[in-house]
């Protein structure tokens, strides 16, 4: 049975006289892992962060877990919601442990609590709690601070975790690799919902249990990979799929 977590209600966004959102409807339910997919100025950035309140709808209504988005309070919303950006933002006179400590102690979470939490999520992430717990942001690749963003953004377990394009500075081999534990992850987290933005439609239809696809502030398609390959419904999607079509072997060979 479907649960909706997150649903738009004829939201529309506008920025001083420009419309970039003008009549945005969708559901996600939960535990479900969702893909945003789109170009620069597709909208695709500006409705995640209307999810978590960074940035205000202009018209229309935003429920979270059936609760109107401005009827919360945004500062307790996006302390329980992950969120995890290109920029990782890790805090450079800190350790990996304390970075991903830092809202569980805000929540005021004992000292042991949030040792083992660190310990736990470091584990998940593929990252020794050992060797990585007293290390500093700038003795990591770029990769480990990421896997460190996810990390962080998964320490107060929270339902839903929000990622805006946090692979696109990253080389291809270790983007690939990222992409898979993200999955893992989500595959290994009962009923955490995370929806995931993304320029790559490699990206999208691998990582994605659904795909939106977003043009000029509007989705055009909002289904399965399978389905989104087998019966786009659009010319945009269309060509959207022409790379896809033409290197179908090679994108079984690295995805299935």
């Amino acid at each position: 049975m479907t649960e909706p977590i997150i649903q738009f209600k004829h939201v529309e966004k506008r920025f001083n006289d420009q419309t970039v959102i003008p009549d945005l409807n969708f559901t996600v339910n939960k535990g479900e892992f969702i893909t945003i997919l789109g170009s620069s100025g597709s909208g695709k950035t500006t409705t995640l962060k209307m999810i978590n309140g960074l940035i205000a709808p202009s018209a229309g209504e935003i429920l979270i877990d059936g609760q109107k988005l401005r009827e919360l309070d945004l500062v307790k919303l996006r302390r329980h919601m992950g969120y995890v950006v290109q920029q990782i933002g890790l805090f450079p006179h800190m350790t990996i442990g304390q970075n991903i400590a830092v809202v569980p102690k805000m929540l005021h979470w004992d000292k042991e609590k949030i040792n083992n939490r660190v310990k736990e999520l470091l584990s998940l992430v593929q990252l020794n709690p050992a060797e990585y717990m007293n290390r500093y942001p700038q003795q990591l690749s770029g990769g480990q601070q990421q896997r460190v963003g996810v990390a962080r953004a998964l320490a107060t377990n929270p339902p839903y975790v929000l990622f805006d394009e946090p692979f696109g500075a990253l080389d291809a081999l270790t983007r690939m690799e990222l992409q898979r534990e993200v999955k893992k992850i989500h595959e290994s987290l009962a009923e955490k919902t995370f929806m995931f933005v993304t320029h790559d439609i490699n990206e999208a239809l691998f990582l994605g249990q659904r795909v939106m696809i977003m043009h000029e502030g509007r989705i055009v398609q909002f289904a399965t990979p399978e389905e989104i390959v087998r019966h786009p419904a659009t010319e945009f999607v269309e060509q959207l799929l022409g790379t896809i079509r033409q290197n179908q072997d090679l994108w079984r060979q690295q995805y299935d």
